[in-house]
């Protein structure tokens, strides 16, 4: 049997009504029962997942071989490589799946459109699907089926095949023509929840679209079930160990995913503890687990420490282990790394890394694009971004073409714009004190955007806003106001890979030019004759680390680069300081590596376990500033509340943009929205910071979300205001004893458990002192 391993990537998973996801895992070793001190009976073993065969069920194509083709995956003619995936059964992060052959012919994969799917009856904790979609992310709602007539919902969701590489991945797929395009591809893991006090008999698959050109389809390869142990017990998925370091103990992180995978609650009174047993280093602080309902998951972090001796980056195996009242519950094993050694300048060595705690725990951000585009600062409005003016000047038949022409002159060059962009009423505590106030914990400032002028003293060129413009170091003005007046905020800086107009790599294709007569025009502060990424991109890039310390490397576009040798030299500058500091990198620095994903002007529709973060701007279409836009068209702050909520509730981030003008103020509509988000996150920022996914579901209908903060409470969070009573049709984790209370309304709340329902009374004064989100809390007593 073939074993893939977790692996950092984009994968999806599902609950009831929402979807979720987890990392998967070495499968944990078995525990023989022991008796329960208070009568609640032994901790059980966890019964062994059962794949199910969907042969009869298949209706596409989607793997060839070299020798055995004539298969669509996607309805263009691409395919998976067969020679590239495994056949039979295989195990992926610890879960054994039935994978499809790839025979001449052979049909391998099921194209969800509302197919009802029997299962072998029992009693289930999850439904592990093998997942991956054509056109896009593709999910839908899924029906799980019980034997006493009832239903829950679920998500259930693919990644892009082309998007991402998925645990199980090819570095090529096959083209129509019977070559190779040699970009990877990916199938994915998607969990969905299934009641495990109901005995399941058959899951309806979303209906999303048939298999064709330029439309978004599911694709399912496997299933396999992991059937309820009777009773308490626990299992252990994941361990593994991290380069990130646990707070306020500097200890180093090992990471597991503990899953309630009985049919009875584990509470505080159970004892719950995850420790490590390693040679070479040592258990400085144990994970613990307060309240786990039956399917639940928490994803738990252990503190090590190196014994001396032990020299950073000694790979040992060790046990994950849990126990509870003082017993072994379930333990795991895992090869540890011990401490972090050197990053070395290559995939191996960077997949080690991954986003830092302090990113994940921080939850929203202000991105902030400035540079020559805030002069001009015009595209139609919801239509174009107006930071990219310039490469939309390009375009005979684009509106910013007849704009510039009628508002500038034909011979007025992009280029001339610089000595516009003054920056002359520049106040960066001003600056920084409004994100502090917005409720933000990061903030990532565009040093270089594609039109390649840098906002800082770069040495190699001429082309930056110390030598022209505003002449000044735009960016050490700001990170030195963010270190002296809001320390608390962590600071980063965007950075674009290629340059538009470059004559050394000019991405679109040729140096600058006017657009009407396609005369060449000088590039500002260019010097000719060097390797853009060798003597240019890659110094640049190391000039922003070794002079700023940005704790955030937010790349974009991708393309040619050193990415390897840079993003490895940023991780040893920033571990081997005097005192370390993490720091975390994109996915758009163009190669696979990346610690966290980007989806732009959207969001994922389900829960993401592999950490990402949304952006956009406040503008409905724009990252720079658009003297276009009215003041109407801008988000509300309930919107802004609304999407940071539902980031929030998938495992996001949010990190909303604001557009400066070219003198360096801030539109007074962008300061506004900003304050008054900051208003509602002063009293309902503890459902949002620092929180986690609930595993079981992130919503419930269009209205309600969910975040946990382990080991403490559960926040409901109702986007909609809520009437006298307040119903939430979801397995809630609550028990007698538990408080509900509403953030900003200092009283206790009535509430009762009807037909497995939460019903809140909510009086009018809490009605009256929430606004945009309404934040129930569930203080768990026991």
């Amino acid at each position: 049997m073939s074993t893939y391993p977790r692996r950092t990537i984009l994968a999806t998973a599902a609950g009831a009504a929402a979807a979720t996801a987890l990392p998967l895992a070495a499968t944990a070793t078995a525990v023989t029962p022991v008796s329960a001190a208070d009568g609640r009976g032994p901790w059980a073993t966890v019964p062994a997942p059962v794949p199910v065969p969907l042969d009869a069920r298949y209706d596409s194509d989607g793997i060839d071989t070299a020798s055995a083709r004539g298969g669509d995956f996607d309805g263009s003619g691409y395919t998976f490589p067969g020679e590239e995936l495994p056949a039979g059964r295989v195990e992926v992060g610890g879960v054994p799946f039935l994978f499809p052959a790839s025979t001449a012919g052979a049909r391998n994969n099921l194209v969800a459109l509302g197919q009802r799917l029997d299962l072998p009856r029992g009693r289930y904790l999850s439904a592990f699907f093998l997942t991956a979609a054509s056109y896009g992310d593709a999910s839908g709602t899924a029906t799980v089926h019980y034997a006493d007539g009832t239903t829950t919902t679920a998500g259930l969701g693919g990644a892009d095949w082309y998007a991402t590489g998925g645990p199980l991945s090819a570095p090529y797929r096959y083209r129509p023509d019977g070559g190779k395009d040699e970009h990877a591809v990916g199938i994915g893991v998607s969990e969905v929840w299934l009641d495990p006090r109901r005995e399941a008999v058959a899951v309806t698959l979303p209906v999303t679209h048939a298999a064709e050109a330029n439309q978004t389809s599911l694709h399912v390869f496997a299933l396999t079930l992991q059937p309820a142990a009777e009773g308490r017990a626990l299992a252990l998925r994941g361990p593994h160990s991290t380069p990130s370091l646990l707070e306020p103990s500097g200890a180093q992180g090992v990471e597991a995913t503990v899953v309630n995978a009985g049919t009875v609650p584990v509470l505080a009174a159970d004892d719950v503890a995850v420790a490590v047993d390693v040679p070479g280093a040592r258990t400085v602080q144990p994970a613990r687990v307060r309240r786990l309902d039956p399917g639940e998951q928490a994803r738990v972090r252990i503190g090590i420490r190196n014994r001396p001796g032990t020299a950073p980056g000694t790979r040992q195996d060790g046990t994950v282990t849990v126990t509870g009242r003082g017993t072994q519950v379930t333990a795991g094993k895992a090869s540890l790394t011990l401490g972090t050694a050197d990053y070395a300048p290559t995939e191996s060595s960077l997949a080690a890394h991954q986003a830092p705690y302090w990113f994940q725990g921080a939850k929203f951000g202000i991105f902030i694009h400035w540079g020559v585009y805030s002069v001009p600062a015009w595209s139609p409005v919801g239509k174009e971004y107006a930071e990219w003016y310039w490469d939309h000047m390009q375009d005979p038949a684009g509106a910013v073409y007849a704009h510039h022409r009628d508002t500038y002159g034909e011979d007025f060059a992009y280029d001339d714009f610089i000595p516009r962009f003054t920056a002359e009423k520049f106040d960066p505590r001003a600056w920084v004190e409004l994100f502090r106030d917005a409720g933000a914990q990061y903030h990532v400032l565009t040093s270089k955007h594609h039109e390649g002028f840098a906002l800082w003293d770069t040495k190699v060129s001429d082309r930056s806003a110390v030598k022209t413009g505003p002449k000044r170091d735009l960016v050490g003005e700001l990170f030195e106001a963010s270190r002296r007046y809001a320390p608390e905020l962590h600071r980063g800086l965007y950075f674009s890979m290629p340059e538009w107009f470059n004559p050394d790599n000019p991405w679109m294709g040729h140096a600058p030019r006017n657009p009407y007569t396609l005369a060449p025009v000088p590039y500002t502060g260019y010097t000719a004759g060097k390797d853009y990424v060798h003597d240019y991109q890659a110094p640049q890039m190391l000039e922003l680390i070794h002079g700023y310390d940005p704790e955030i490397i937010w790349c974009d576009i991708g393309g040619a680069n050193d990415s390897l040798h840079v993003l490895a030299e940023y991780f040893n500058h920033a571990k081997n300081r005097a005192r370390p500091v993490d720091v975390t990198v994109n996915n758009r620095s163009g190669i696979a590596f990346h610690d966290f994903t980007t989806p732009e002007y959207t969001t994922y529709a389900n829960t993401v376990v592999a950490k990402w973060e949304a952006s956009r701007g406040l503008d409905p279409f724009s990252y720079g500033y658009n003297r276009a836009t009215p003041d109407s068209a801008y988000m509300t702050a309930e919107e802004v509340v609304h999407s940071l909520v539902d980031i929030v509730s998938k495992n996001g981030n949010f990190l909303l943009d604001i557009g400066p003008r070219a003198d360096g103020t801030i539109p007074e509509i962008m300061q506004t929205r900003l304050r008054e988000t900051g208003q509602w996150l002063r009293v309902n920022g503890e459902a949002v910071y620092d929180t986690t996914y609930w595993s079981r579901m992130a919503q419930l209908g269009d209205d309600l979300r969910f975040t946990v903060r382990p080991d403490d409470a559960f926040y409901i969070h109702s986007l909609a205001e809520p009437g006298a009573k307040l119903t939430v049709e979801a397995p809630v984790p609550v028990r007698p004893g538990d408080k509900v209370t509403m953030l900003g309304h200092d009283h206790p709340l009535t509430w009762t458990v009807t037909g497995g329902s939460l019903v809140v009374d909510v009086p009018e004064a809490a009605r009256r002192a929430g606004r945009y989100a309404w934040v129930f809390k569930v203080e768990w007593h026991g």
